[in-house]
């Protein structure tokens, strides 16, 4: 077989799909099997020549040891509901609103050590002595005041594991038992697991590559009393607590461990909230901790000559593979999965491995595979999406997962999948392991998390569409597969000072999360480093509600800068008198309408340096500004699309001042992109469309050729 046809993909497979698993992986030419959720590797495959990948669960799949130490049972920090005391007695049902199957009370711990009843209307915490928890009941019995509100943090366990109860009810199995979850921190269970491990590689001499998924706590996976999703934050720590873990953390903090440090308010201390101290001093000591014990288990997997990834979803919280504690644990790969450009980066730029693998949508699940799904058109999608990221940050592997009975069963499913194997092979072949030319300068996202969040900014749950964020989501989407270094940077590395390669700083998001910045934007620190980085030239881009903190007459704290500012009602006396000149080098490619998502109203351009590229009625939704030497662009609202791709990549150069270096390698329809590996003298033009097009190539600024695209094609052109 042809080594460019063979390798760098991994196949799912299952008991009863032997013959066709050796069939597909001979037609695709992977190298590698694996089983997934809810199957077996079949005895028959262990002898193929193929890396084989067994998945490994740390925390659950032995249910016989979790009911023999119910007290070593995973934890989470519920909240119930808001309740409205009527008189000076109140009653709370705790587990109102949860699923008694996933979560039950923990008892077994000192309540008043480590609930905690919050008068909501004051945000005082109510002393433990004047409330109590009626066990029979379920209910928190608390003198109160009348007409204020009350809530009770507390903790149950986990009893079962969240994921499996995902797959159970997505996949609708009816006979499988509820895998309950149990906590490998904990000594005897941490003993208990390491020799299990020990025993598991010894019994398994065939497996190659021990795929934990993942470590050790879940990611927030909280379901209603009608097993719907009740709560979930894909970056959230609520289910990393047991009072043996706070014990730790108290002595490692110094200071005393508050449930609101976690819960904060009810908002599960969500991603999008400005992150406390005391938070962000949790998340570095679950970090420590956890490295810590992954390396032992990887050094066990390791000892019996095989190789350890891990999987980044699931129970990965701790684990942060941007965080300074990652490259510890010593992992040989990361595989995760992709539903975009943005997730693929998430991926493709940890370090610290060998290797890092993609699982490509969609899963081979019953929910796409099903009358009325459209599996095929998702691959495309998805594959669109991701190879606009792959030609910046390669993935080493891509694979599949899910049951492959699904996937072979469904026509023309198959030839897709040759279609993006073929395309990522030549990938690899034509840039031999180098990178792809970038500008000669980096572009900083400024938010609340910085590179600990990278590739994370303004999403809710890993490449999930929600109305409220695609318009900011879109940015970094763009840029995931742009010719663009892009750094992560936090409002503490502002006040600190910028490095000199950064010449445009991005701030996008809603007014008071995390990611536009909230109070930070009244530090005069802040305020006054980014005014003097673009007044002596630089430049900044700000999408959405960028610098926003009602503050000293102004809502964008950086109004002076960038020549904008939302009218909330309080300078509706003053006169705007906006006018539209839509005549600019950033909209020289856009042939129509420009789709800004959902936007933000009542923008309204300010200052004596401002030009306004696109108005709604008599507000404005593209401002471009020049303060000093520098230049901002403001943009409403910029969702993904290759035409919003091109207008960004046109505000980045010309925010920076490097208009003309756009061009040094160009295509010209905005349906089309392209790549340059100067090193292997290779070009690779995309059309990230399923319509044909016309596009025509620039190489330093000379006309090279006339380019006609079938619909999704990627060719390769000779520099």
């Amino acid at each position: 077989m042809n080594l460019e046809n063979t390798g760098r993909l991994t196949l799912p497979t299952d008991l009863d799909m032997i013959n066709e698993t050796i069939q597909l992986k001979e037609l695709l030419g992977a190298d590698a099997l694996r089983d997934c959720d809810g199957t077996l590797m079949p005895e028959t495959l262990l002898d193929q020549d193929a890396k084989i990948y067994a998945t490994y669960y740390t925390t659950r799949k032995d249910n016989d040891w979790a009911m023999q130490n119910p007290e070593e049972i995973q934890q989470e920090y519920l909240i119930s509901d808001r309740v409205t005391a009527k008189d000076t007695r109140l009653r709370i049902e705790l587990m109102k609103g949860f699923h008694t199957q996933q979560l039950k009370v923990n008892t077994i711990d000192s309540p008043k050590r480590w609930w905690e009843v919050i008068d909501r209307t004051t945000g005082e915490v109510v002393p433990t002595d004047k409330w109590e928890y009626e066990e029979a009941a379920g209910e928190v019995v608390i003198e109160t005041i009348p007409y204020h509100q009350y809530t009770v943090s507390f903790l149950a366990f986990l009893i079962w594991d969240p994921v499996h109860m995902y797959n159970f009810i997505t996949n609708d199995w009816k006979d499988a038992p509820h895998q309950l979850t149990y906590d490998v921190r904990q000594p005897k269970t941490q003993a208990y697991v390491k020799e299990k491990l020990k025993k598991w590689c010894e019994e398994n001499p065939k497996v190659d590559v021990v795929r934990f998924t993942t470590f050790f706590h879940q990611f927030t996976l909280t379901f209603d009393d009608q097993k719907r999703e009740k709560f979930v934050e894909w970056f959230g720590y609520s289910a990393s607590v047991s009072p043996y873990i706070l014990e730790q953390f108290e002595k490692w903090a110094g200071y005393k461990f508050r449930p609101e440090f976690i819960v904060d308010q009810g908002y599960h201390n969500s991603i999008f909230r400005v992150p406390s101290k005391e938070f962000q001093d949790f998340i570095e000591f679950q970090q420590i901790e956890v490295s810590r014990l992954a390396k032992e288990l990887v050094d066990i997997v390791h000892s019996y000559g095989k190789e350890a990834m891990m999987f980044l979803g699931d129970h990965w919280i701790g684990t942060e593979p941007f965080g300074k504690y990652f490259a510890n644990i010593g992992l040989d790969a990361v595989v995760g999965s992709v539903g975009d450009g943005v997730t693929l980066r998430m991926i493709s730029d940890i370090k610290g491995v060998k290797y890092t693998e993609g699982r490509l949508l969609p899963y081979f699940f019953p929910d796409v595979f099903t009358e009325g799904g459209d599996p095929i058109g998702e691959a495309q999608d998805n594959w669109m999406k991701a190879r606009r990221a792959i030609l910046r940050s390669p993935l080493d592997r891509i694979g599949y997962g899910g049951y492959l009975k699904l996937a072979i069963n469904w026509p023309g499913f198959i030839d897709q999948i040759q279609k993006v194997v073929g395309e990522f092979r030549q990938i690899h072949a034509n840039m031999q392991g180098t990178k792809a030319y970038t500008a000669p300068f980096k572009v900083a996202i400024l938010n609340c998390w910085g590179n600990l969040r990278r590739w994370m900014a303004n999403q809710v749950h890993h490449a999930l569409w929600y109305r409220e964020i695609y318009s900011y989501v879109g940015v970094i989407e763009c840029l995931s597969g742009m010719p663009i270094d892009v750094e992560f940077i936090t409002f503490d590395q502002v006040r600190q000072g910028l490095d000199p390669a950064i010449k445009v700083i991005i701030n996008a998001g809603d007014a008071y999360t995390s990611w536009s910045g909230a109070q930070n934007w009244t530090d005069e620190r802040v305020v006054c480093a980014i005014r003097r980085f673009v007044d002596q030239g630089g430049g900044f881009i700000g999408v959405g509600e960028p610098s926003a903190c009602q503050y000293q007459g102004r809502f964008f704290q950086l109004s002076d800068v960038l020549g904008a500012d939302r009218e909330l009602g309080f300078s509706m006396s003053t006169d705007k008198y906006n006018e539209l000149n839509s005549d600019h080098f950033i909209l020289e490619d856009t042939p129509g309408e420009i789709d800004f998502g959902e936007g933000k109203s009542r923008i309204y351009a300010q200052g004596e340096n401002y030009q306004i590229l696109n108005m709604d009625g008599k507000y404005s939704r593209l401002i471009v500004n020049s303060y000093g030497k520098g230049r901002s662009v403001y943009f409403s609202g910029l969702p993904y699309s290759p035409q919003n791709c091109r207008i960004l990549l046109r505000a980045i150069y010309y925010a920076a001042h490097q208009e003309a270096e756009m061009k040094k390698y160009y295509v010209t329809n905005v349906d089309t992109e392209l790549v340059v590996f100067e090193e292997t003298g290779k070009i690779a033009v995309i059309n990230n469309s399923k319509e044909p097009k016309m596009t025509v190539l620039y190489v330093n600024g000379q006309l090279r050729k006339q380019l006609y695209m079938a619909p999704m094609e990627m060719c390769w052109e000779d520099l």
